[in-house]
């Protein structure tokens, strides 16, 4: 599901994203305590595939290199990071993202500063990227628990590849969730109904 840009825009795409959106300030007393972990997605619960199973990874530490093109820990906090990754026999892929922040306040900032990352993406990658031609959409919140946000991207480059992806970043409590979906096409290839019915789904699984 990776989007077809050169390592080094990766690169210039990252180091921007300090100064794209809110930047949070550590806890007083230190890393983000420990809690119990979230509850992640299914393989069955993505929008499902016309010709192919999704199969889901394992729940790991860390956070997902699939998401560097728009959102980083980059000015943040060390929060408790974890994610889980699908794929299907094609070139379509997902991943979810949890960060579990010290308090609620702190989770709201953090999942404002995701959605700024992902809203101010597309015109990032322009600018860093000279032959690659990008354009964001906002699918409008969603009303699950403290809310979520749904949004689309489509980057093309100037040899022709072109790519769509869908993000929604989502919150319950002090938990954050950012979910990606994407594979090869244009905004008509998105399933933004099925997606937004996984984002509302994934929030609502947090705990």
């Amino acid at each position: 599901m990776s989007l077809r840009i050169p390592v080094s825009a990766l690169t210039a795409l990252t180091a921007a994203a300090l100064t794209a959106g809110t930047v949070l300030m550590a806890p007083a007393a230190g890393a983000a305590p420990k809690a119990a972990a979230p509850t992640f997605l299914s393989a069955s619960q993505l929008p499902p595939h016309p010709t192919s199973s999704w199969t889901a990874g394992p729940v790991t530490d860390g956070f997902p290199e699939e998401l560097g093109l728009c959102v980083s820990t980059e000015g943040v906090p060390s929060f408790d990071y974890r994610y889980r990754q699908f794929r299907t026999d094609l070139d379509t892929g997902a991943v979810q993202l949890t960060v579990v922040a010290g308090t609620a306040a702190q989770a709201k900032a953090l999942a404002k500063h995701y959605d700024d990352l992902i809203r101010t993406c597309a015109d990032r990658i322009e600018e860093s990227t000279p032959d690659v031609e990008a354009e964001g959409r906002d699918y409008g919140t969603l009303a699950v628990e403290e809310g979520a946000r749904v949004r689309g991207l489509h980057t093309e480059t100037s040899w022709g590849a072109t790519d769509i992806s869908l993000f929604s970043v989502g919150r319950d409590g002090r938990t954050v969730t950012v979910v990606e979906w994407g594979q090869m096409g244009d905004f008509t290839d998105a399933p933004v109904a099925a997606f937004k019915k996984t984002t509302t789904t994934a929030v609502a699984k947090l705990y």
